[in-house]
């Protein structure tokens, strides 16, 4: 009997530290995936370079420390849940790199409109505006992994689409001067920072103000993969008025190059808006 439980309690421990054993070693192949994956975009020719997950609603132009020939088609499709109406989203983007640390973008941003509860009348369709953009990373740090940038975001606001014939196309201009901070920490959590003003000028009455945004994004890439979970925290602050949305998200690889962002809107006062959704499908050439 006594030696039937000592054969038992043997098994069991030899099992446990196989289990063990396992979870080790899967914890170091994640390692050694993570160090390989950070070193293939790091240890490329050309300038140095430090990895940073990007925020998926509040892009960045092109990645932080750019090399000369990346380049990225980005497709969003979004939905906001209004008092009055819902607002359906769609975006198609190009950011490229001409040389190490310079991104550019060109943005089409359209909404469309439906109106609920009972409301008879929403805003018109539209394309939102021509974006163009540029942004130049100015400081990367290999040993401090942190990376800052500084860019210009460009908007010619558009009529909307029953306009066209009886209207003038631009409406007005957006200028967005903007700074980018990010660290990362270890291999796998990222933070990182995008904040400026906005100056509006619409034609119409002449009439000009301006806006701050302050975006504080956290993020934790999945050990061993391309894929993270974060969080942005989308903050805007005009003459007495501040609102702020938090935006859950998380990125998923389908191919070597195409990953699907998955974004969740909560505004902290539901004044006109309320929840959101957005996709960004992302589809990186090779180069």
């Amino acid at each position: 009997m006594k030696n039937n439980l000592l054969g038992m309690f043997i098994i069991a421990m030899s099992f446990h530290v196989s289990i063990l054993s396992a979870q080790v070693d899967e914890e170091k192949i994640n390692q050694i995936k993570d160090s390989l994956y950070i070193s293939a975009v790091e240890k490329k020719s050309g300038k140095p370079k430090v990895l940073h997950a990007e925020p998926l609603y509040i892009d960045l132009i092109r990645d932080l420390g750019a090399r000369k020939g990346e380049k990225e088609w980005n497709v969003g499709l979004g939905l906001t849940d209004n008092q009055s109406f819902d607002e359906y989203l769609a975006l198609v983007e190009y950011e490229w790199a001409p040389i190490d640390r310079l991104g550019l973008e060109v943005e089409l941003p359209f909404s469309f409109y439906y109106p609920v509860n009972g409301n008879q009348t929403a805003p018109n369709n539209r394309l939102n505006s021509l974006k163009m953009a540029a942004q130049y990373t100015f400081l990367v740090s290999e040993k401090a992994k942190t990376s800052l940038a500084l860019g210009y975001i460009h908007e010619f606001e558009l009529t909307d689409f029953n306009s066209y014939n009886s209207d003038r196309l631009v409406t007005g201009n957006v200028y967005n001067p903007f700074f980018v901070g990010a660290k990362r920490w270890g291999n796998n959590f990222h933070t990182l920072v995008y904040t400026g003003p906005l100056f509006f000028h619409h034609f119409a009455d002449n009439s000009t103000y301006t806006s701050w945004q302050v975006n504080s994004n956290f993020h934790y890439m999945i050990p061993g993969t391309r894929n993270f979970i974060g969080v942005e925290f989308n903050k805007e602050f005009q003459k007495d008025d501040f609102d702020m949305t938090i935006r859950p998200q998380m990125r998923v690889e389908v191919t070597k190059q195409i990953l699907i962002g998955i974004v969740t809107g909560i505004p902290i006062e539901r004044e006109n808006q309320r929840f959101s959704s957005f996709l960004r499908l992302i589809y990186e050439p090779g180069h």
